[in-house]
């Protein structure tokens, strides 16, 4: 079996904290990606909620429109 020395074993201790700065590093880049999918995600809610309040007025809109063209308030023969 090798013998443990100071040599090995700073060798050892230097391996680890590179790894784990390369960690360290991955971790931060996550983040960062996380914080940007949380705003296009936020973006996204807010373009669906615009789309829905248009959507809403048209509805209203076309309620209104089709309540001025029903078709049981006019004669037979006087339909538009």
């Amino acid at each position: 079996m090798a013998e443990v020395t100071n040599e090995l074993m700073l060798e050892l201790l230097r391996s680890i904290d590179q790894q784990i700065g390369e960690l360290s590093q991955d971790f931060s880049e996550m983040t960062s990606e996380l914080g940007s999918i949380r705003g296009h995600l936020i973006a996204t809610e807010a373009d669906l909620k615009n789309i829905c309040r248009v959507l809403t007025r048209q509805d209203a809109s076309l309620e209104r429109i089709e309540r001025r063209l029903d078709p049981h308030q006019f004669p037979e023969n006087q339909r538009p």
